[in-house]
Parts: structure tokens; C-alpha cells; sequence
């Protein structure tokens, strides 16, 4: 196996309506903290409102962007199938420390009086809760103030060297094979 040059998703550039309300969301429901923001046009070359926000200590975690020239139509709450448009994202996902995090994610989701679109579920076909998708991590999906769906997770599996998934409890699943190791 040879180490991979890229080894990590960093970060996500998010479009958003409303700055200022997706940036009370992230803050009041993720706890994210306000790196920087900065108007179109700061910069010629970069013609969009950005705002970097972070979870941690690394400058950003996400990145809101708005253009104030552009008409935005409304975001499907509920994608469907027969729908006509161009190829989006299905949703972006934050992980939790431990199942404990999770549960207080879950909490704090339902405090604030999110629609929690899909979950709390346990994404497995091999644990005896699995809903039979995949992953082997237990999920929550809430919608933000332009209905991106966020995923809030604990416990995903890992991979060993030979492609067998180990589960968080650190149980090997014998059945459950990585196609590419």
C-alpha cells in the first residue's frame, strides 16, 4: 500500500441566501466561531460575500459563500427523484468525538426545534440496529436555513490493512470487506 499525497477532506465551500442567518445556524447548532468574513468584490478576482468559520483551531472549516447578484431559488427540502436540475450534493457531514457528543449533538438539534429529516440511525447492514445502509456509524440528518443536509455522526468503522471494517467497539467484521485495499 503506498501513502496517499492527499489524505484528509478539509473543508467545504457552502452557497447560501441569507449570510447572515445561515451564520446565527452554524454558530448557535454546530458552535462554529467566526475566522473571518469579507465582502464581494474585497478581492477582484473573487466576486462572492465569504465567511470562514472553524471548529477548532484550523482557520476554517467551512466556508459560506454568497453572491448578492445572484437570484437563488429555494432548495427542495426533501430531494426528489423525478425532479429536473443540475447535479448538487446529497449532504455534508460533521463527526462527534464519541456516541456521548452525539447524543448531546442530538439534543441540542432537538432544543433548537430542527427537523431532523432522517435518523437517529444506525448505519449497518451488519449490526443487529442497522437500518441496512452503510458505514457502520449512527447518524442523525437535520436540514439548514437553505436546506443543505447536515449529517451528525459518531463511531464510523475503519479499514484495516487487509480491507476487513473493524467497528468502533473495535470488533472486526469478518463479512464486511473494503472493495480496494
Amino acid at each position: 500500500m503506498t501513502d496517499n499525497l492527499v489524505f484528509r477532506m478539509q473543508h467545504l465551500a457552502l452557497e447560501v441566501v441569507d449570510m447572515e442567518r445561515s451564520i446565527e445556524f452554524y454558530r448557535s447548532f454546530l458552535d462554529m466561531k467566526l475566522s473571518e468574513r469579507h465582502p464581494a468584490g474585497e478581492v477582484e478576482a473573487i466576486p462572492v460575500e465569504l465567511c470562514f468559520m472553524r471548529l477548532g483551531s484550523v482557520h476554517h472549516d467551512l466556508v459560506l459563500v454568497h453572491n448578492p447578484v445572484k437570484s437563488y431559488e429555494p432548495r427542495p427540502e426533501t430531494p426528489s427523484a423525478d425532479r429536473v436540475g443540475p447535479p448538487s450534493f446529497h449532504h455534508f457531514a460533521f463527526e462527534c468525538k464519541d456516541r456521548a457528543a452525539w447524543l448531546t449533538m442530538l439534543n441540542k438539534a432537538e432544543d433548537l426545534g430542527l427537523k431532523i429529516v432522517r435518523g437517529p440511525v444506525v448505519h449497518s447492514p451488519w449490526d443487529p440496529r442497522g437500518d441496512g445502509s452503510w458505514g457502520e456509524n449512527e447518524s442523525f440528518y437535520v436540514l439548514d436555513p437553505d436546506n443543505h443536509r447536515i449529517e451528525i455522526f459518531c463511531e464510523m468503522a475503519n479499514i484495516d490493512s487487509d480491507g476487513t471494517y473493524v467497528n468502533a467497539r473495535g470488533e472486526r467484521i469478518e463479512n464486511a470487506r473494503a472493495e480496494e485495499v
